[in-house]
């Protein structure tokens, strides 16, 4: 079933990236990443132009990422019975289309139609790619495939903001028209990609019975919550609470800020290109465990940080535990999945990294209320402690 196996070349990764399969995979992982981080830039512009309240600009990431947590079990499981292909390339059409057509409308209310449009098409994008991972390879080289998917994933999640911002001075809109660049990769993704599609639709309800069943797995359960706690972590400690410390500690300017950021996404895209060697030392398992000692180091570090500059130390030491944790999540569920229940398990692993982007903020945010801008990291260091124990648990089998 895998494209690429057993061809005596499975330790050389220059072999794998001369893959034309996995480089089409890639520019979905791209497009995936591209949503959000590409437009946020053009925010301020863009109140401003069509006359938007600031606390309700935050629409229009809500629009986008609200179908992702909404239809992620449903699309892996149509994805499961019908195909990749026929969810993957309308999926990015509707990306492309919608999204471009943002870029032409001056009334908000139709612009949150047309992001939750885009959103739509969004849904399943990340968690295909990965699923056409499982799908194409196995072994070593399919962790040295999920850790170059994040490896790519991560550029691009660091240099959208660039791009946009770029684009944003010229005009608010025109950010909003690279997603365009989803069509033409739609047609590659039709045309070119060759993946091991599900033969037949299977009874439903047998389907269904038999999903449920294989998602009761503990093993299954314990990279769940491993994956959701990664988000919580993100998304809540860094990206919305350290961007506070830096400018009420620091009065760093936004470019200061963002810079600092950026450094997590170099470190994930470094750490992730090297997963392939070091599975070949340590269990996936054990990956993810010291991720979670890398986020507790990472975050206990922060509020001790006099100087702003050595905020890069924990940015990247979390940067590293990204890199290595979540690709390995990636990996050992499309090894734990039965190949024709893969799409569902990976889509409804999406489904718990979306809930960890939405509640992340949401309970930083209570540590926050509790002891202030430092109680953050500390109640960060306390999560990602628990989320060990408890991993470990589920996978001690």
């Amino acid at each position: 079933m895998q494209s690429t196996e057993g061809d005596g070349q499975q330790h050389n990764p220059n072999n794998l990236l001369k893959d034309k399969n996995l480089l089409i995979i890639f520019a979905i992982s791209l497009i995936a990443v591209l949503g959000v981080s590409s437009v946020t830039p053009a925010f301020p512009n863009l109140a401003k132009a069509l006359n938007v309240a600031p606390e309700n600009i935050g629409l229009l990431v809500t629009a986008f990422t609200l179908p992702t947590l909404l239809l992620g079990p449903i699309i892996g499981v149509l994805a499961d019975r019908m195909g990749r292909k026929k969810i993957i390339v309308p999926s990015l059409l509707l990306f492309g289309i919608a999204g471009t057509a943002c870029a032409f409308v001056r009334d908000f209310n139709l612009l949150l139609l047309f992001r939750l449009l885009q959103g739509i098409g969004a849904a399943s994008l990340l968690s295909l790619s990965v699923t056409l991972i499982g799908d194409l390879y196995a072994g070593e080289r399919r962790t040295a495939a999920m850790g170059y998917n994040a490896s790519v994933s991560s550029i691009g999640t660091a240099s959208y903001p660039t791009i946009g911002g770029a684009l944003a001075t010229i005009g608010w809109y025109y950010p909003f028209m690279l997603p365009v660049v989803a069509i033409p990769i739609a047609l590659v993704v039709l045309f070119a990609l060759k993946n091991p599609e599900p033969k037949g639709e299977r009874n439903l309800r047998e389907y269904l019975i038999n999903a449920r069943r294989i998602l009761k797995n503990r093993q299954l359960a314990g990279l769940f919550l491993a994956s959701a706690a990664n988000f919580v972590l993100l998304y809540g400690a860094y990206v919305t609470y350290l961007p506070q410390l830096i400018n009420d500690t620091f009065k760093a300017p936004p470019s200061t800020i963002g810079v600092i950021l950026s450094s997590i996404s170099v470190a994930i895209a470094f750490t992730s290109s090297q997963l392939g060697r070091l599975a070949r030392r340590f269990r996936e398992t054990t990956l993810i465990r010291a991720s979670f000692v890398f986020y507790a180091i990472a975050l206990f570090i922060v509020p001790f940080v006099t100087n702003m500059w050595l905020l890069l130390i924990p940015t990247t030491i979390f940067g590293i535990g990204l890199g290595i944790g979540f690709p390995s999540i990636q990996t050992l569920l499309a090894a734990l999945a039965p190949r024709e229940y893969l799409a569902t398990v990976i889509a409804v692993n999406g489904t718990f990294f979306g809930l960890g982007q939405t509640l992340g903020p949401l309970l930083m945010g209570i540590a926050f209320g509790i002891g202030g801008i430092h109680s953050v990291f500390f109640a960060g260091v306390g999560f990602a402690i628990i989320t060990l124990i408890v991993f470990r648990y589920c996978t001690c089998m």
